[in-house]
């Protein structure tokens, strides 16, 4: 009976000692529970879901520390404007060169056997999209199979892209010389567009009109060509 008494007290002294041991892990491991509120965390403190606890390495109360949640604020403005910077040179790309047919072209003769007699000649895109245009255009005057060539006098700019948009409008003009010998008569003439490699497209057949909207004869012994621009040349 003595040994059986023996078993039974250790029995129930281990089965306590299991449950004091049990009670302690639980209590290094998760905190009391009586502190605990209904949703998950101490009151006023951090919720668990923000907590870290980090075991000390000999025992003891584990350390609390709170998670840092800071998220830093996107910088739009910076976005915006590569964003921006990247939508326009994507715009800029897509932008085809005028090759002239989409061109409707105008030329009045001013200043007919004066000072600064030139050919105005107006490009006006009819086309629902921009293009560009760059250098001057080709143009043979009369029944000449010589390409005109550029101005000397001319301002420089002429490897300028220039975007003509649905409507819009590019200018240029041919620079009439009158000699006393190799002179030269016409009312019309051929332009058309050339790219920056030189290269041009298909020439239309113009008539040079006066100032009272009739065909308009003009005479040359040398003549040359300026640069594209936005703004009428000789318009004084």
């Amino acid at each position: 009976m003595r040994t059986s008494r023996i078993r039974t007290i250790t029995a129930a002294a281990a089965a306590a000692t299991a449950t004091l041991a049990l009670t302690l892990t639980l209590t290094a491991a998760g905190g009391s529970t009586a502190a605990t509120g209904g949703n998950g965390g101490t009151d006023g403190a951090t919720p668990r879901a923000m907590v870290h606890r980090t075991a000390p390495p000999h025992g003891g109360s584990p350390t609390v520390k709170p998670t840092s949640k800071t998220t830093s604020k996107p910088d739009f403005s910076t976005r915006f404007h590569a964003l921006k910077a990247i939508t326009g040179k994507a715009a800029a790309a897509d932008v085809r060169a005028c090759d002239g047919q989409e061109m409707s072209y105008s030329v009045l003769h001013r200043f007919p056997k004066q000072n600064g007699e030139h050919l105005l000649i107006t490009a006006k895109n009819t086309d629902s999209k921009p293009c560009w245009v760059t250098s001057y255009p080709s143009v043979m005057l009369g029944d000449s199979v010589n390409v005109l060539p550029h101005s000397d006098k001319d301002a420089p700019g002429g490897n300028t892209r220039i975007t003509v948009q649905p409507g819009g409008k590019v200018y240029s003009a041919v620079a009439l010389f009158s000699g006393n010998v190799n002179t030269h008569t016409s009312e019309e003439f051929s332009v058309a567009m050339r790219d920056q490699t030189g290269d041009t497209g298909p020439a239309v057949e113009q008539t040079s009109f006066g100032s009272d909207g009739t065909p308009s004869k003009f005479t040359w012994t040398e003549a040359s060509v300026l640069n594209w621009n936005t703004a009428k040349p000789y318009d004084f």
